[in-house]
């Protein structure tokens, strides 16, 4: 509590940056926090709020009066606005509507703009402040414009100047460093018209998927993406700071997924979080009874030879293991946009060479170990062969479940770990046995 207050006084005359004071935050107990969250700057409560995890919002909104909330919003650009209200709504929507009566006309139409998005379209996530010019205004006047506006906090984090014409439909985009370049003296079309760089814009559609959105990002090394609806019309901008929230919340996302538990999992009381859980171990339970039944089909073979049981959890594992190798790469190329549709089959046939080639390399190494282990040659064999099997399947089904489910258009890292658990205790444990049962006895 006292390193932030020291904090804060040492650097009031200092710009902070609100993940700093996030930082410090973290480190309080709640009653710190209580305190310390009061005496946070104003205009820097609402950036501070959405650099804490969700948990800590509750307690800014039972510390904090419905004007602090109200300024707090004022303070933050649309779509931080839109967030900030929405983690409001989810912790009291009384307050909520309260907050939203109190702020201006321009603010709150900026909100409802933004909410009429669903969540995993483009429009959702773009501000709605945007530095324009038409293209016959003289680049001296846009930035003497510019630094006005900057000067009088109207605009922030700019990159990009946007032409547009008297409709407001979208032309060209300049960068600021050569918007410097350019001759002051002469309108921005000339300027353009003399220039041999391009300047056509790279644009999103506000109802474009933004996973596509993240792609162009990634792909063209952008910085700031501008956003246009069906005609062209310029709405907002999309910058690369929200595009690094989305490329983390959807690796979370799938992490949460690949390990079969709710991504919000974290924000729930400990009952929810239990049975959003417990729903995937009951899944777990029923491939861990099938696996189970393939064991006892084969009762007689495990009681005529007790070294089976000894070894057949490593054919299960190593199978287990490769699956998992293989699910997580081919999960990742697909997220990241690296598997286009007529890569499959490439990308199948990789997957299923490397799972046989280490299939046979272990199955020499283990086939050896066991055959010294318990001085039985044939033993070395049935191990071999069943673990080049498992891999087998393991490479293959590890490949074809998250393509299988991304062709379904359904998030390939759901499941898919329980689907592969399943194949490779059931193949592992089938393949073994029944080749002990054949070859051995």
């Amino acid at each position: 509590m006292e390193e932030i207050k020291n904090y804060l006084i040492t650097h009031e005359d200092v710009e902070m940056h609100p993940s700093e004071i996030a930082k410090l935050l973290k480190e309080l107990t709640d009653e710190e926090f209580s305190e310390a969250i009061k005496i946070v700057p104003k205009d820097l409560v609402g950036d501070v709020a959405l650099a804490l995890p969700d948990r800590y919002f509750e307690d800014i909104v039972e510390n904090l009066s419905v004007a602090d909330l109200s300024y707090a919003v004022a303070e933050l650009e649309s779509d931080d606005q839109l967030e900030f209200m929405q983690e409001l709504e989810d912790v009291d929507e009384n307050v909520a509507a309260e907050v939203f009566k109190t702020l201006d006309e321009e603010d709150k139409e900026e909100i409802e703009t933004l909410q009429k998005y669903d969540d995993d379209e483009a429009g959702a996530y773009m501000q709605l402040e945007v530095f324009t010019s038409y293209e016959d205004e003289v680049v001296q006047d846009v930035i003497k414009r510019f630094a006005r506006l900057r000067k009088e906090n109207e605009l922030e984090n700019v990159q990009n100047l946007f032409i547009v014409d008297r409709r407001d439909k979208l032309l060209f985009t300049v960068g600021l460093d050569e918007l410097l370049i350019f001759d002051f003296s002469k309108t921005i079309k000339e300027n353009i018209q003399a220039s041999e760089d391009t300047f056509e814009p790279k644009i999103a559609r506000d109802n474009e998927d933004i996973k596509e959105v993240v792609h162009y990002f990634e792909e063209y090394d952008l910085s700031v993406m501008p956003v246009v609806d069906g005609d062209g019309t310029l709405l907002g901008r999309i910058t690369s700071d929200d595009i690094y929230d989305i490329i983390n919340e959807h690796a979370t996302e799938q992490m949460y997924n690949l390990a079969g538990v709710d991504d919000e999992a974290e924000e729930d009381d400990v009952i929810q979080a239990g049975k959003k859980r417990a729903s995937w171990l009951a899944v777990n339970l029923l491939t861990a009874i099938a696996a189970s039944f393939v064991i006892g089909m084969f009762e007689q073979t495990l009681q005529s030879l007790v070294a089976l049981a000894i070894l057949m959890p490593i054919v299960a594992s190593m199978g287990g293991n490769a699956g998992t190798q293989t699910l997580t790469v081919v999960v990742r190329q697909l997220a990241l946009g690296d598997i286009s549709n007529g890569d499959a089959l490439r990308i199948l046939k990789k997957e299923i060479f490397i799972a046989l080639m280490n299939g046979l390399v272990f199955a020499i190494v283990m086939g050896i170990i066991a055959w010294v282990w318990f001085d039985i040659s044939l033993l070395g064999i049935v191990i071999g062969l069943s673990m080049i099997i498992n891999l087998f399947m393991a490479g293959f089904f590890g490949a074809v479940v998250p393509l299988g489910l991304k062709m379904l258009k359904i998030d390939p890292a759901i499941g898919s770990t329980v689907i592969l658990t399943t194949v490779t205790d059931v193949v592992g444990f089938f393949s073994f046995l029944g080749l002990a049962t054949y070859i051995l006895l």
